[in-house]
């Protein structure tokens, strides 16, 4: 699989991921208001999305995209244990490896737009 392929994998797999979290903003806009979730929700929405714009699109900031996505992942987690929805633990887990694997996934796409930048 060529890089080219790799990231357009990976761009088709954050829209996926941007349209699966907007999916759950109707129903939090019906329930008992929880605006601070709601913006954690849109704000991983919007990242998940524009990340996969722009590495679609080759965009130098894409990166900085995909760190803010794992950010917002990590933390929509603690306020989702700061209201009770979800275990402590369970959240810490995967807030660590948002976190990491969106560094990780940073450097990957960092490391060829600056190569590619630069021939």
């Amino acid at each position: 699989m060529t890089r080219f392929q790799t990231l357009s994998l990976l761009a088709v797999v954050l829209a996926g991921y941007g349209v699966y979290t907007a999916l759950y903003l109707p129903a939090m806009l019906v329930g008992p208001p929880m605006p601070l979730l709601v913006i954690c929700f849109i704000v991983q929405v919007v990242s998940a999305l524009g990340a996969a714009l722009g590495l679609w699109s080759g965009q130098r900031w894409c990166a900085a995209m995909v760190l803010l996505l794992g950010a917002s992942i990590a933390a929509t987690q603690l306020v989702e244990v700061l209201l009770g929805v979800l275990p402590y633990l369970r959240a810490v887990l995967v807030a660590v490896l948002a976190i990491v694997g969106a560094l990780l996934l940073a450097a990957y796409i960092d490391r060829g737009t600056t190569a590619s930048a630069a021939a």
